[in-house]
Protein backbone atom coordinates (compact mmCIF):
# COMPACT_ATOMS: atom_id res chain seq x y z
CA UNK A 1 0.00 0.00 0.00
CA UNK A 2 1.13 3.07 -0.79
CA UNK A 3 1.02 6.53 0.52
CA UNK A 4 -1.10 7.93 -2.09
CA UNK A 5 -4.16 4.92 -0.59
CA UNK A 6 -3.21 5.73 2.98
CA UNK A 7 -4.06 9.39 2.41
CA UNK A 8 -7.81 8.41 -0.13
CA UNK A 9 -8.65 6.12 3.34
CA UNK A 10 -7.54 9.16 5.65
CA UNK A 11 -9.77 11.48 3.54
CA UNK A 12 -12.67 8.65 3.79
CA UNK A 13 -12.81 8.62 7.08
CA UNK A 14 -12.81 12.42 7.93
CA UNK A 15 -15.44 13.09 5.31
CA UNK A 16 -17.47 10.70 7.15
CA UNK A 17 -16.56 12.03 10.71
CA UNK A 18 -17.04 15.45 9.09
CA UNK A 19 -20.73 14.75 8.02
CA UNK A 20 -21.43 13.02 10.79
CA UNK A 21 -20.51 15.71 13.40
CA UNK A 22 -21.34 18.39 10.62
CA UNK A 23 -25.15 17.42 10.60
CA UNK A 24 -25.31 17.07 14.07
CA UNK A 25 -24.12 20.66 14.90
CA UNK A 26 -26.66 21.94 11.89
CA UNK A 27 -29.20 20.46 13.37
CA UNK A 28 -28.79 21.94 17.05
CA UNK A 29 -28.50 25.33 15.40
CA UNK A 30 -31.45 24.75 13.79
CA UNK A 31 -33.52 23.15 15.76
CA UNK A 32 -33.16 24.49 19.57
CA UNK A 33 -34.02 22.71 23.07
CA UNK A 34 -36.70 24.80 24.58
CA UNK A 35 -36.73 23.69 28.22
CA UNK A 36 -39.65 24.60 30.14
CA UNK A 37 -39.70 26.59 33.48
CA UNK A 38 -41.79 24.09 34.92
CA UNK A 39 -41.20 19.99 33.61
CA UNK A 40 -44.45 18.32 32.85
CA UNK A 41 -47.76 19.33 31.21
CA UNK A 42 -49.95 21.67 32.99
CA UNK A 43 -54.11 19.96 32.74
CA UNK A 44 -57.22 21.99 33.76
CA UNK A 45 -58.54 20.52 36.96
CA UNK A 46 -61.93 21.42 37.67
CA UNK A 47 -62.84 21.80 41.43
CA UNK A 48 -64.91 19.43 43.19
CA UNK A 49 -66.87 20.96 45.69
CA UNK A 50 -66.92 18.94 49.15
CA UNK A 51 -70.12 21.29 50.07
CA UNK A 52 -73.47 19.45 50.58
CA UNK A 53 -75.60 19.11 47.67
CA UNK A 54 -79.35 19.42 47.54
CA UNK A 55 -80.15 16.21 45.57
CA UNK A 56 -81.86 13.56 46.94
CA UNK A 57 -80.31 10.55 47.21
CA UNK A 58 -81.00 7.34 45.55
CA UNK A 59 -84.14 5.60 46.72
CA UNK A 60 -83.27 2.01 48.39
CA UNK A 61 -83.70 -1.10 46.49
CA UNK A 62 -87.62 -2.82 46.26
CA UNK A 63 -87.70 -6.20 44.97
CA UNK A 64 -91.46 -5.77 45.19
CA UNK A 65 -90.85 -3.48 42.02
CA UNK A 66 -89.33 -5.88 40.39
CA UNK A 67 -91.99 -8.51 41.49
CA UNK A 68 -94.83 -6.29 40.20
CA UNK A 69 -92.59 -6.94 36.39
CA UNK A 70 -92.46 -10.76 36.11
CA UNK A 71 -95.81 -10.97 34.48
CA UNK A 72 -94.95 -8.96 31.67
CA UNK A 73 -91.37 -9.77 31.88
CA UNK A 74 -89.34 -11.38 28.67
CA UNK A 75 -87.92 -14.66 29.06
CA UNK A 76 -86.12 -13.78 25.71
CA UNK A 77 -84.60 -10.88 26.79
CA UNK A 78 -83.61 -12.53 30.10
CA UNK A 79 -81.76 -15.29 28.00
CA UNK A 80 -79.85 -12.55 26.32
CA UNK A 81 -78.91 -11.42 29.81
CA UNK A 82 -77.76 -14.33 30.74
CA UNK A 83 -74.92 -14.75 28.88
CA UNK A 84 -73.05 -12.44 31.11
CA UNK A 85 -73.33 -15.60 33.43
CA UNK A 86 -72.23 -18.24 31.31
CA UNK A 87 -68.34 -17.14 32.20
CA UNK A 88 -69.40 -18.70 35.65
CA UNK A 89 -73.04 -20.34 35.57
CA UNK A 90 -74.11 -23.13 33.61
CA UNK A 91 -77.99 -23.48 32.50
CA UNK A 92 -78.30 -26.94 31.83
CA UNK A 93 -79.81 -29.99 33.80
CA UNK A 94 -77.23 -31.39 35.33
CA UNK A 95 -74.65 -29.60 33.94
CA UNK A 96 -71.64 -28.88 35.67
CA UNK A 97 -70.72 -26.54 38.40
CA UNK A 98 -67.94 -23.68 37.34
CA UNK A 99 -66.58 -21.10 39.56
CA UNK A 100 -70.56 -20.27 40.41
CA UNK A 101 -72.83 -23.26 40.75
CA UNK A 102 -75.29 -24.40 38.45
CA UNK A 103 -78.19 -22.31 38.16
CA UNK A 104 -80.77 -25.19 37.03
CA UNK A 105 -83.76 -25.28 39.37
CA UNK A 106 -82.66 -22.17 41.12
CA UNK A 107 -85.89 -21.11 41.59
CA UNK A 108 -87.28 -22.05 45.27
CA UNK A 109 -84.00 -23.74 45.23
CA UNK A 110 -82.39 -23.74 49.03
CA UNK A 111 -79.58 -21.27 49.15
CA UNK A 112 -76.34 -23.48 49.08
CA UNK A 113 -77.80 -26.53 47.95
CA UNK A 114 -76.27 -26.97 44.45
CA UNK A 115 -74.41 -30.65 44.76
CA UNK A 116 -70.74 -30.15 45.07
CA UNK A 117 -70.16 -26.64 44.94
CA UNK A 118 -68.15 -25.36 47.70
CA UNK A 119 -70.31 -22.04 48.73
CA UNK A 120 -68.49 -19.49 50.79
CA UNK A 121 -68.89 -18.57 54.62
CA UNK A 122 -71.24 -15.85 54.06
CA UNK A 123 -73.89 -17.50 52.07
CA UNK A 124 -73.85 -20.29 54.29
CA UNK A 125 -74.70 -18.35 56.90
CA UNK A 126 -77.75 -17.22 54.93
CA UNK A 127 -79.85 -20.04 55.41
CA UNK A 128 -83.64 -20.44 53.21
CA UNK A 129 -84.68 -20.66 49.66
CA UNK A 130 -84.02 -18.34 46.55
CA UNK A 131 -87.65 -17.11 45.86
CA UNK A 132 -87.89 -14.79 43.30
CA UNK A 133 -87.66 -11.81 46.16
CA UNK A 134 -84.68 -12.94 47.33
CA UNK A 135 -82.98 -14.06 43.51
CA UNK A 136 -83.72 -9.91 42.80
CA UNK A 137 -82.58 -8.88 46.39
CA UNK A 138 -79.25 -10.47 45.58
CA UNK A 139 -78.71 -9.71 42.15
CA UNK A 140 -79.18 -6.73 41.79
CA UNK A 141 -75.98 -6.15 44.13
CA UNK A 142 -74.57 -9.25 45.32
CA UNK A 143 -72.04 -7.88 47.83
CA UNK A 144 -74.28 -5.83 49.67
CA UNK A 145 -77.26 -8.56 50.11
CA UNK A 146 -74.64 -11.05 51.09
CA UNK A 147 -71.58 -9.67 52.28
CA UNK A 148 -68.45 -11.73 52.07
CA UNK A 149 -69.82 -13.68 49.11
CA UNK A 150 -68.05 -15.14 46.18
CA UNK A 151 -69.58 -13.37 43.37
CA UNK A 152 -67.72 -11.35 41.30
CA UNK A 153 -70.88 -9.36 39.60
CA UNK A 154 -71.87 -5.71 40.01
CA UNK A 155 -75.49 -6.72 39.98
CA UNK A 156 -78.47 -5.18 37.70
CA UNK A 157 -79.19 -2.18 38.72
CA UNK A 158 -82.49 -1.86 35.77
CA UNK A 159 -85.40 -3.64 37.17
CA UNK A 160 -86.91 -4.71 33.72
CA UNK A 161 -84.17 -6.04 33.01
CA UNK A 162 -83.41 -7.57 36.20
CA UNK A 163 -87.46 -9.36 36.13
CA UNK A 164 -86.64 -10.40 32.72
CA UNK A 165 -83.65 -12.34 34.14
CA UNK A 166 -85.50 -14.00 37.02
CA UNK A 167 -88.23 -15.38 34.24
CA UNK A 168 -85.57 -16.77 32.59
CA UNK A 169 -84.29 -18.25 35.45
CA UNK A 170 -87.58 -19.86 36.84
CA UNK A 171 -87.56 -21.33 33.10
CA UNK A 172 -84.65 -23.64 34.12
CA UNK A 173 -86.49 -26.16 35.93
CA UNK A 174 -88.91 -29.11 35.43
CA UNK A 175 -91.76 -27.13 36.72
CA UNK A 176 -91.20 -24.15 36.99
CA UNK A 177 -92.34 -22.13 39.82
CA UNK A 178 -95.21 -19.87 39.62
CA UNK A 179 -94.80 -16.42 39.60
CA UNK A 180 -95.76 -14.35 42.64
CA UNK A 181 -98.78 -12.89 43.02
Amino acid sequence: MDAFEINKIAGAVLAALLVIFGSKTALDLVYKEHKPAKPGWALPVTEVSTAPTSAAPAAPFNAKEVLALLAKANADAGQDLFKRCLQCHTPDKGGPNRVGPNLWGIVDRARGAAPGFPYSDALKKHPGKWTFEELAKYLHDPKTDIPGNKMAFAGIKDNAELADLLVYLRKLSDTPAPLPQ
